[in-house]
């Protein structure tokens, strides 16, 4: 398939969490920050994350939590986002995205997104009534021009990319810290394999890098072979 080339980029506890609980109040962003031992080595995370993909992918729902929805305007940067949603982003929230991107690209099943109401330049609307990410992906790259993409969505859709084969290369940096709990996100959640004859959806990874980052924090870098 024609795609851009992806990469799973995320911060995430030594026991995979992505989040500190399982409460949508709850969020790394805002969480980390406060945590002893913890908010000591984040910066090296987010400069980490300045020299990533110039398109980014990302949820609704993800955003919502972020407080888009409510945000001052921001600044316009280099960066072009994609994002999925189908119910989290209000018509400020696409406004936002406008104000902040290169190009904003809005993959959604709903005909009523908010979105449609929206009429910018650089506003671009991918529907489909049954979700294709790699349907999606191809799109980015041949009407977009996008030819490398960071993937930071949730664990369900990491889920998603994981199954449909989407991922390239995953680059994860860990925070020394164990949270636990079941129902608390993790860096690939959706459904588990169950039968044998699944087991060709599971991502196999060669190692390309493992660095020793300050204050206990690890980069782990990989390329997806199978």
């Amino acid at each position: 398939m024609d795609k851009p080339i992806t990469t799973l980029f995320m911060l995430m506890s030594l026991d995979g969490k992505i989040s500190p609980g399982a409460s949508d109040a709850l969020d790394a962003d805002k969480d980390f920050p406060k945590i002893d031992g913890v908010k000591e080595g984040l910066h090296q995370y987010y400069e980490i994350e300045q020299t990533t993909d110039l398109w980014s992918f990302n949820t609704g729902r993800v955003q919502e939590k972020m407080g888009v929805n409510r945000a001052a305007m921001p600044s316009k940067t280099p960066v072009s986002f994609v994002l999925l949603d189908n119910t989290h982003l209000t018509e400020h929230g696409v406004r936002y995205f406008c104000a902040r991107s290169k190009e904003f690209v809005l993959i959604t099943q709903n005909k009523e997104h908010p979105a449609f109401n929206v009429k910018e330049d650089n506003l671009h609307l991918i529907y489909q009534e049954n979700l294709d990410l790699s349907g999606a992906l191809a799109i980015l790259k041949k009407e977009y021009g996008c030819e490398r993409i960071t993937i930071q969505s949730g664990g369900t859709v990491n889920g998603l990319f994981l199954r449909e084969k989407l991922f390239d290369y995953v680059d994860i940096v860990v925070a020394p810290l164990l949270i636990g709990g079941k129902s608390t996100s993790t860096l690939i959640d959706g459904d588990a394999i169950e039968r044998e004859e699944d087991l060709s959806k599971l991502g196999v990874l060669k190692l390309i890098e493992c660095k020793k980052l300050e204050d206990s924090f690890i980069r782990l870098r990989y390329q997806v072979v199978k």
